[in-house]
């Protein structure tokens, strides 16, 4: 049975975080409570103290990747049993967030974790996955639309189409160069440093790309190795500079194309009407549920399993929820590369 509180490494009013003891809530119908066992951090986890953005209410919960034990059940859930291991996206940051030691989820928001992975490996995926998902397969203007493949329609859909990922070697980047290969895009082309040329390629990648080069020495790369046109761009970096990238190779199509950017809101403007840019928000937002759910509940841990889709490389921080801060701290210096940080909230004392 739940403890009655647990510790929570909650945001207050004046944006800085403090170690707290708060209640255990109990899950409502639906609902099942985690036993939070890894937490992966994310970088919008030092951005939202540090722009004081996306929390309204105080003191609030944050973190979004997830893996744990299911320790109580709400009413009408019938899919996961107390102790079932599990992983997900928090279903929101105002207390419902990664950084507790109990945390309450939808029950078709979740996933089981296959035997072949741990706790720690399972907190890589959600939030990239998520990015990934949402991007590619919500409708516009959150997504460019593409069938997914959860369905027998959408699974290799896409065999003989190119797509660029900027930013793979990024945890979304990895992710996504993953669906793409279930879509059946090929080439996937990814712009990366060149050190993580063979960890991409594992990953799906056909070709690696430095992402030191330039929007026309790009653009001429990919024309080496196919004379078909890139209609499909995903931005996981979001810079000024690649967003401008995305345009530019779009741009190349006489049919246009669409570009998903892992952002809110873009800086770049579509040059034509055949070139759609859609901006990404991944949270459970009612454009993404049926989405989300189709994914976390029903695909997610079987493609896991088979190895279709693979967790992150990752540190361990010691220290339980005592850790968050410095880990963060590397995140925001730019000191972390394919690498997912990890704390255990229930090693916090």
């Amino acid at each position: 049975m739940p403890p009655a509180t647990q510790k929570a490494f909650q945001l207050h009013e004046d944006w800085t975080f403090k170690l707290d003891e708060i209640p255990v809530p109990s899950p409502g119908k639906g609902q099942i409570l985690v036993k939070v066992q890894s937490v992966g951090l994310n970088p919008a986890d030092w951005k939202i103290p540090r722009f004081k953005v996306m929390v309204e209410k105080f003191p609030a919960v944050i973190g979004s990747d997830i893996a744990g034990d299911v320790a109580a059940v709400g009413e009408d859930v019938f899919d996961f049993k107390v102790g079932d291991r599990v992983f997900h996206m928090s279903d929101d940051w105002q207390n419902q967030g990664a950084f507790q030691n109990y945390v309450l989820v939808h029950h078709a928001r979740a996933a089981k974790i296959p035997s072949n992975i741990t706790y720690d490996e399972a907190a890589t995926l959600p939030l990239a996955v998520s990015t990934a998902v949402s991007g590619l397969y919500a409708a516009l203007p959150h997504g460019i639309a593409l069938t997914p493949p959860t369905s027998a329609e959408g699974y290799g859909k896409y065999a003989g189409n190119a797509i660029l990922v900027l930013g793979g070697a990024s945890a979304v980047g990895q992710a996504t160069i993953q669906f793409a290969r279930l879509s059946g895009f090929s080439p996937i082309f990814a712009t990366a440093s060149l050190k993580n040329t063979e960890a991409l390629k594992k990953l799906g990648a056909t070709h690696v790309l430095s992402r030191d080069l330039s929007s026309s020495e790009v653009i001429a790369e990919i024309s080496k190795i196919t004379s078909k046109p890139v209609e499909y761009v995903y931005d996981a970096v979001v810079y000024e500079d690649t967003q401008k990238l995305a345009v530019d190779v779009v741009a190349q199509s006489p049919k246009g194309g669409l570009i998903a950017l892992a952002t809110p809101q873009a800086v770049v403007t579509a040059p034509n009407d055949n070139v759609k840019i859609a901006t990404i928000f991944a949270g459970n937002l009612p454009y993404n549920l049926e989405l989300f759910e189709a994914v976390y509940h029903d695909h997610l841990s079987e493609w896991v399993e088979k190895g279709l889709i693979l967790p992150n490389r990752l540190e361990v921080l010691p220290g339980g929820l005592k850790g968050i801060e410095s880990g963060l701290e590397r995140l925001e210096a730019d000191q972390v590369s394919r690498l997912k940080l990890i704390i255990r909230p229930q090693e916090t004392v």
